[in-house]
């Protein structure tokens, strides 16, 4: 689930028409939110099947992830803008088009660096994609019923396109083969570039500036920062590479907040951060992105490899958490007006921290509904209680004019915060699993039989049980990581959030927004 379907987007002149064909012009902007959205989600499913067909390690495994996380979080906002300056419409068929060439080499990659210079091309795409796809249905609907339908349509896509993804990748990755995760967009991508020119509608261009180095420093700054910390995960902390990329990732974010204070038109309007509750709000969003990313990416690995789940089995029983989220969200929404974000806030992350605290439990003889379910339901109920609020506190005392901006500030900082938040879980879990191996095999020596001792020789890989010791100890200490993060995210709910009558005023007169 994604926070840019709560997008405020600016109304177009009063009188326009609406589209000639409105069915046709809503399903090919739902099918492309569809499509990016289902992707942060598909592949991990099939992560452990990519991992055993192109020999990942586990560290490595993570940028699958994160090549698409990074690119499209970091570019997300430069996107947006550029679809205002040279048309929506055009700049929507061009993210689609690198978006569905992007998954066909994805698809037929033979080796670990070809599937992430795709993921990292699929990111680039959607980022150009998406933003600009819920800025079109502003474009293309006139205020009214009609967007008010649209919208609502553009949410449920949002919402559902998760536990879409979660089952989609099940059943592709265990009736064909992974590589049909990719496969899929193939031919829904090009039917969306082919029927877009005869839906929908282009738009004005607009004069302004693109803050390209704005985008580039925050981009490479983040991906650099992420790098060392799964270089150190595999190689130490005083590895060369991993203090070069420690150092570049300083310099290139520092740049960033030094761009971003000349620039005339910056991509990330630093002012935002001036409000302590906007600001409190990115900073939990930041938590909530890295506790989510990294707590589904290290369950799939148990659930499927310790558990011994299907892929299938696997997507189905992770559809409580969606079912949780949408629950919660819809209890929260209405409610917003009369409390205030501080109550759901500070209620939502303690269910979280209370979650992620009940994950570090797990061990290779829990069962699922002991030990992945509750939990689970748990960790969806707090997301549903914050993922609302921040979005509507994110917005609220700025003009319509910006509301965009800080939206899309907030879902960029969800998708970063994902991709830097794995990246400290995979450094964790990287050193536990190491330390526990070395503890298992003399076990392992001792009790093993002669052909799995043979087989470690040349593998270097426990079997179960001592294999599954290994894997679960790694999670459950990188959960405590995860744990502590989000435990960040409280304390900042608590002492950083107020309640303000301002807040209340502007929550009640954006209190019919749609919620996915």
């Amino acid at each position: 689930m994604t926070t840019e379907q709560f997008e405020v987007a600016k109304a177009p002149a009063a009188g326009r028409a609406g589209p000639s064909r409105p069915r046709l012009a809503l399903t090919v902007i739902a099918g492309c939110q569809l499509m990016v959205v289902l992707d942060s989600t598909i592949v991990n499913i099939a992560n452990p099947h990519i991992q055993s067909a192109l020999d990942f390690s586990t560290s490595d495994l993570s940028w699958v992830v994160n090549a698409y996380t990074l690119t499209f979080g970091g570019l997300l906002l430069l996107g947006g803008r550029i679809g205002d300056i040279l048309g929506r419409r055009r700049v929507f068929m061009a993210g689609i088009l690198l978006f569905t060439l992007a998954s066909l080499f994805a698809g037929l990659a033979q080796e670990p660096w070809q599937l992430l210079v795709a993921r990292a091309l699929q990111g680039i795409g959607g980022a150009i994609a998406s933003p600009t796809s819920l800025a079109l249905i502003t474009t293309t609907f006139p205020e009214g019923p009609q967007r008010t339908k649209a919208l609502g349509v553009y949410a449920a896509v949002s919402g559902g396109a998760g536990a879409i993804g979660l089952l989609a990748g099940g059943m592709l990755t265990e009736w064909l083969d992974w590589r049909w995760i990719f496969f899929i967009n193939l031919p829904i991508g090009l039917l969306i570039a082919l029927l877009a020119p005869i839906a929908v509608p282009e738009s004005e261009r607009r004069v302004g500036r693109f803050d390209v180095p704005g985008a580039l420093t925050s981009t490479l700054g983040m991906a650099a920062l992420v790098y060392g910390f799964i270089r150190a995960s595999e190689d130490g902390w005083k590895d060369t590479w991993t203090i070069s990329a420690f150092v570049a990732a300083a310099v290139l974010l520092t740049g960033f907040v030094l761009v971003e204070r000349r620039v005339r038109e910056p991509i990330t309007p630093l002012k935002f951060f001036a409000d302590r509750n906007r600001s409190g709000s990115y900073v939990i969003m930041l938590g909530l992105g890295a506790a989510l990313l990294g707590l589904i990416f290290f369950l799939v690995l148990y659930v499927q490899n310790v558990l011994g789940y299907s892929p299938i089995r696997t997507g189905v029983n992770f559809l409580p958490v969606t079912v949780a989220i949408l629950i919660a969200a819809g209890v929260a929404q209405p409610l917003l007006p009369r409390v205030g974000p501080k109550p759901f806030l500070v209620v939502g992350t303690a269910l979280v921290t209370a979650a992620m605290l009940w994950f570090t439990r797990i061990s290779p003889d829990s069962s699922y509904v002991s030990g992945v379910l509750w939990p689970m339901v748990l960790f969806g109920l707090g997301l549903g209680l914050t993922f609302v609020t921040l979005t509507l506190t994110a917005v609220s005392g700025i003009s319509h004019d910006e509301a965009g901006a800080a939206s899309g500030l907030l879902n960029a900082t969800q998708q970063v915060g994902g991709a830097l938040g794995l990246s400290i879980l995979v450094t964790v879990f990287g050193t536990a699993s190491r330390n526990e191996a070395k503890a298992q095999i003399p076990d392992f020596m001792a009790h093993g039989t002669p052909e799995q001792q043979a087989a470690f020789a040349k593998t270097h890989t426990l079997p179960a049980p001592w294999g599954d010791a290994v894997l679960t100890h790694g999670v459950t200490t990188a959960y405590w990581a995860g744990t502590a993060i989000i435990a960040l995210a409280l304390i900042t709910s608590v002492f950083v959030i107020k309640v303000r009558r301002s807040d209340l005023a502007a929550l009640s007169g954006s209190a019919g927004m749609p919620v996915g």
